[in-house]
């Protein structure tokens, strides 16, 4: 039996390795040659100190106070050189992946549907056998790269891996190099490129109510993490809100309402800004934060949107008094490029 470990580096990029329960996560690591910052292996100098986000494991028992102190450990903290894991977990390593000798992963893949699904808003599949080794944390994103030339586009997963075959929500950007490709060009059995997987905006272990913020595209990452947790359960109140800009930018509503069938304490809400829009809640996101939604601080906050909408978020909930136990957020601009 094995675990599966994320290691996610300061720089963005995550690698998985597998670890058994015999092995400590440092041996397990460079075992596949990654190369965690060490030193003496004997838990007394705190070298290869990391945070552990999510999973269950044994800090071990060889290792000093100096090298990590109980308070440390309550919050997370774990020496990799003593920590055997006894479930899949999420360790949060500060280093970049380049002092530590690995690299992103490179995959091949091909189309497998390009759907329209309005003006403003493209439905990418893909799938190949080299996705089915694809691991990632749902909310994470990969730089694709755009056919017949040398550039890349950065899309987060909007769903899981399934059968080697993962998909993605694109801003049809007009004239935009990626878009033009997908609206004009492609079809079934083109050749995709992708690096990854990428991103420190990721779903964490729920301990609390989450408040999810979703500006137009940005909703891929939430229903990438809604599927996670539609798999898993959880026992706390989740409410996403998910603004857009026109009628027509707002997509996967279906997929939306699944979900609430699925995940007994999840609701949603939708908002449009254009002031003439015929959909009944207008306005901006921040319009449909209620008190119940912020809970007097106990809930960790998901916000994925373009810049303006991530300062005008902050903003309100500091207007609110409110310091959230958790703000997570992932600013994106669209390239026209």
């Amino acid at each position: 039996m094995t675990h599966k470990i994320a290691l996610t580096f300061e720089d963005g990029v995550t690698r998985f390795i597998d670890a058994t329960p015999s092995e400590t996560v440092a041996d397990a690591a460079y075992r596949q040659g990654i190369n965690i910052p060490l030193d003496c292996r004997d838990g007394a100098c705190g070298t290869c100190k990391c945070f552990a986000e999510a999973g269950r494991y044994d800090l071990g028992q060889d290792y000093i106070e100096d090298a990590l102190s109980e308070e440390e450990a309550a919050q997370g903290y774990v020496l990799t050189c003593q920590m055997r894991a006894e479930s899949d977990c999420v360790v949060r390593v500060p280093a970049s992946s380049d002092v530590c000798k690995t690299q992103q992963a490179s995959f091949e893949a091909s189309i497998s549907a390009v759907r329209q699904l309005s003006d403003s808003t493209i439905s990418l599949s893909i799938k190949g056998e080299s996705l089915a080794r694809l691991a990632f944390l749902p909310g994470q994103y990969v730089n694709v790269k755009v056919p017949g030339s040398e550039q890349t586009r950065a899309y987060s997963f909007s769903s899981l891996q399934k059968d080697g075959e993962v998909s993605f929500l694109i801003r049809n950007v007009p004239g935009g190099l990626m878009s033009s490709f997908l609206t004009g060009l492609a079809k079934a059995g083109d050749s995709m490129s992708l690096a990854g997987p990428l991103g420190s905006f990721y779903l964490r272990d729920i301990r609390r109510p989450l408040l999810l913020l979703a500006g137009g595209t940005g909703l891929a990452p939430f229903t990438a993490m809604l599927e996670k947790i539609a798999e898993e359960g959880s026992d706390h109140a989740l409410h996403l809100i998910y603004g857009v800009t026109n009628d027509f930018d707002l997509v996967e509503m279906d997929k939306l309402e699944a979900f609430a069938a699925r995940i007994p304490n999840f609701t949603y809400s939708a908002c449009v800004a254009n002031p003439e829009s015929s959909y009944p809640q207008k306005g901006y996101v921040t319009q449909h934060i209620e008190p119940k939604h912020l809970n007097d601080g106990d809930v960790d906050v998901y916000l994925c949107g373009p810049p303006p909408m991530v300062e005008a978020v902050s903003q309100y909930i500091r207007e609110q008094g409110i310091s959230p136990a958790n703000f997570y957020y992932e600013k994106f601009a669209a390239s026209a490029a």
